[in-house]
């Protein structure tokens, strides 16, 4: 006859392990409830720790993997646990934040374990766009569970961790230096955000989760940092702009190593969240910076971010091994994501907008130009050599075209893009398709 355990028992046979020491540096203090705490396989505990809390306020629902039950692997009972806290989120309308730790799928479940991810990956499709989802990697994060990972909106990974598809790892020499590592992850532009730890990891998703939206239909994140007061001049880079732009201590930086002529990140104005784009950092944009920026535009569309776009490019890169890299491709797709977007957009071009370049991002709701920026169909010093003259270049002639709203001092930036923003408060555009046939 089978011994009915008490609850006190079968509480004391649950360990305190990494997985729910992360959730509980995650959420605010005593807030987290645990989902199917007993669902189990086989009578085993689950390698997953599923439940809802609240962040500074904010409730999210969360899953982690535990590595200390069968090395964290993946199995029917994992999938059903993760697969109700996507549920959970899509019918309440809040984020999910997945943390990664784990060997693997379960091989003792053989092709189920197949099912079981295939039944996670449709749950994380369904509320994509809909829900914020966070990807956080403390451990190792490989196959299947790397594609999850990748299926986030936002991919946060300890510098420690490793996130791959596919092992061994091998070249000419049988080497491949940092494969599998997050280091690598970040420079393929799978990982958005690296942390130097664990504790770092779960700070940065604590920040992000502040001040993004609960879901698709909450218009606007509040956000609470101090007024900057920066002095803005014509000399700053975009990312420094964007510093001295956002209220103090708010930006959130994506992609770092990813698309190096590329700036992107979240920040805060006016108390509401706002995704911030640079083109200055290089002349010409290449694949990876095209591609970087279209998959955080999109990101910011989705949850309807307003997005300031800070431009000086002489356009894009043109070259054989750049054909070779997609950059037709990703060029097209960065067009057609700010054109299609219909959350509020808003350029302010302090330097060079030439060409294909200018016509990519000439889709904003307002479009401002600095005193010495230049605007023009191709480079100038082309121009002279293709057309045997000096091109017009000054933003009073593109304003008088009305291809600009306004020109601007460099220190008036901050107050013209707060106005932008206010102007463009109560946009409302609901698109006619699900979305436009995105070049990938």
């Amino acid at each position: 006859m089978a011994v009915t355990k008490s609850l006190a028992e079968m509480e004391q046979s649950v360990p305190d392990s990494d997985a729910r020491k992360r959730l509980a540096a995650f959420f605010d203090e005593d807030s987290f409830k645990e989902l199917d705490k007993f669902l189990s396989a086989e009578g085993e505990l689950s390698s997953v720790v599923a439940g809802c809390g609240s962040v500074d306020g904010t409730t999210v629902y969360a899953f982690a993997q535990d590595v200390s039950v069968k090395g964290g692997a993946v199995n029917k009972a994992a999938a059903l646990k993760i697969k109700r806290v996507y549920d959970l989120a899509a019918k309440n309308g809040f984020p999910v934040v997945g943390f990664y730790d784990s060997k693997g799928g379960d091989i003792n479940e053989g092709m189920a374990v197949l099912s079981a991810y295939g039944d996670i990956m449709k749950a994380s499709a369904a509320v994509s766009g809909v829900v914020p989802q966070i990807a956080v990697v403390t451990g190792v994060c490989a196959g299947c569970a790397a594609m999850l990972a990748a299926m986030s909106d936002v991919v946060i990974a300890a510098e420690k961790s490793e996130l791959f598809l596919t092992a061994p790892f091998n070249n000419a020499d049988g080497k491949l230096a940092g494969a599998g590592s997050a280091e690598n992850a970040a420079k393929s532009g799978v990982c958005q955000i690296l942390a130097k730890d664990d504790s770092d990891a779960v700070a940065k998703a604590k920040k992000l989760v502040a001040v993004l939206p609960e879901n698709n239909l909450f218009v606007g994140a509040n956000t609470e940092a101090p007024d900057n007061d920066a002095a803005i001049s014509a000399s700053m880079s975009g990312a420094d702009i964007t510093a001295a732009v956002a209220q103090k201590g708010s930006v959130i930086e994506f992609g770092e190593k990813f698309g190096a002529a590329a700036y992107t990140a979240l920040g805060a104005l006016d108390g509401t969240t706002v995704a911030f784009v640079a083109t200055d950092k290089a002349a010409k944009l290449n694949s990876a910076d095209c591609a970087k920026i279209a998959r955080f535009v999109q990101f910011a569309d989705l949850f309807s971010i307003p997005v300031v776009t800070i431009v000086d490019t002489e356009g894009f890169e043109g070259s054989s091994a750049a054909e070779l890299a997609g950059s037709v491709r990703d060029c097209a797709r960065l067009a057609q994501v700010y054109a299609t977007a219909t959350t509020v957009k808003v350029n302010v071009i302090k330097g060079k907008a030439f060409g294909a370049a200018y016509a990519a991002f000439d889709s904003a709701d307002l479009s401002y130009a600095w005193e010495n920026a230049r605007i023009a169909p191709m480079n100038p010093e082309a121009g002279k050599v293709f057309m045997g003259e000096e091109l017009t270049t000054d933003p009073f002639t593109a304003a008088s075209l009305g291809m600009v709203d306004g020109v601007i001092d460099a220190a008036d930036t901050r107050e013209t893009v707060s106005g932008a923003l206010a102007m463009c408060d109560a946009k409302n555009l609901s698109p006619k398709r699900k979305h436009a046939n995105y070049t990938f």
